[in-house]
């Protein structure tokens, strides 16, 4: 009888683990929203969103479009309200503002993808002694000419150089530009301000005393600036980032200062190019300094599925999903992988010149007010006025 009652608890034990193996629950469905930006990132981020859900079936992607600029000031809005994203791109000169609103998370398994991505891109997403976020990709510009208007020996060393091979260019062709750049961004223009080494917020980026925008070097390197103006005579509200690529593309300009962003635009428009380091300033036989960026992936503080985001954020630093990355949009990877492009080649030497775009929360105050600075510069105003009007600007901002 024993024997009996004993048996009978095994078979009962065994339906019941049956039972229980059938009746296991799926993992929840969850959707995550990711902003993004058009033409490339979109398409990218829904690829990789795919590949994401073949591994992970219950998550799924969706992407929203909120442009790369819009997505700090949006997320303070929609965050709280929640009706924000999971995941979203930012710069990373945007981070202290993040950070410092509440906005982003921590990043997950911070020593793994601090090891996993290149040190610039790593130590560019550190506030306060923490990781916040995924980088995505690395970026810096760097000069683009059209091999059809001038050779690669005759692109100028220098500012003064290029100066008169423009002079000369444009007398000879009336109908075309020898140079052309937007001259409202300081993300461009900045490079103007290097002289010497001079760099905004100082050497460590993070000198909230003095915006360093208006040092003698700083000074002479933005007259410099100016002077162009004699050779590519459209007034700022003309020569801005669409009218440059306009220009260039339409192969009316010999050379233009741009990113990575249009190299794909610029081969689908049929252009003959190539791809080198800035000229370098008065005195000096470096190229002139860029800013170099990392584009990151945040989690939002508000998202309801962190966890999964983080998960995502951590797939997109992947090899094969940074090698789409590039594929799609042509933007460096953030990680140490081999790309296949002479293009490539150009924004990698310029890199070696370049510095990151501080995150200091003060980046919210000098894009406006130095945007104006490059203008009015541009348009004749007095150099030194303008620059000592920018640093106090900058200087005195509060948030």
């Amino acid at each position: 009888m024993k024997k009996r009652v004993i048996a009978l608890l095994v078979v009962t034990m065994l339906i019941v683990s049956v039972l229980a193996v059938g009746c296991k629950p799926e993992a929840k469905p969850v959707e995550l929203v990711v902003w993004e930006s058009l033409d490339g990132p979109d398409q990218w981020i829904q690829q990789a969103g795919a590949k994401f859900t073949e591994k992970y079936p219950n998550i799924t992607v969706k992407f929203v479009n909120v442009e790369l600029g819009d997505s700090s000031s949006a997320i303070a809005l929609d965050g709280p309200a929640e009706v924000g994203p999971d995941l979203f791109a930012a710069p990373h000169d945007k981070l202290g503002e993040l950070v410092v609103g509440g906005h982003v998370l921590p990043t997950e398994n911070a020593d793994k993808v601090s090891a996993a991505v290149l040190p610039a891109c790593s130590s560019a997403l550190q506030y306060g002694g923490k990781m916040y976020g995924y980088p995505t990709s690395a970026e810096t510009y760097a000069l683009y000419y059209n091999k059809d208007l001038i050779s690669e020996n005759d692109v100028p060393k220098t500012w003064a150089d290029m100066y008169e091979w423009c002079k000369t260019f444009n007398a000879e062709n009336p109908d075309k530009y020898g140079f052309v750049m937007d001259v409202t961004s300081m993300y461009y223009t900045i490079l103007f301000t290097t002289k010497g080494g001079n760099r905004l917020f100082g050497q460590s980026g993070a000198d909230v005393t003095s915006s360093y925008l208006a040092t003698p070097e700083a000074v002479a390197g933005m007259k410099e600036f100016q002077k162009m103006r004699e050779v590519l005579p459209l007034a700022s509200a003309d020569c801005g980032t669409d009218t440059a690529d306009g220009a260039f593309a339409a192969g009316t300009a010999a050379m233009h200062i741009s990113g990575p962003w249009n190299v794909s635009n610029f081969v689908n428009a049929g252009l003959n190019y190539g791809i080198t380091t800035l000229p370098a300033l008065e005195g000096e036989s470096n190229p002139a300094a860029s800013f170099s960026g990392t584009r990151g992936m945040f989690v939002s503080a508000y998202s309801k599925n962190p966890k999964e985001a983080a998960m995502f954020a951590e797939f997109l630093i992947t090899e094969e999903m940074q090698q789409l990355r590039y594929q799609i949009t042509g933007a460096l990877p953030a990680i140490d992988i081999t790309v296949d492009s002479e293009y490539a080649l150009g924004f990698i030497a310029q890199l070696n010149y370049a510095f990151p775009m501080p995150s200091v929360p003060q980046m919210s105050a000098f894009w406006s007010a130095a945007g104006s600075a490059s203008s009015n510069i541009w348009d004749g105003k007095d150099v030194e006025a303008e620059l000592n009007a920018l640093d106090t600007a900058i200087v005195s901002y509060v948030g």
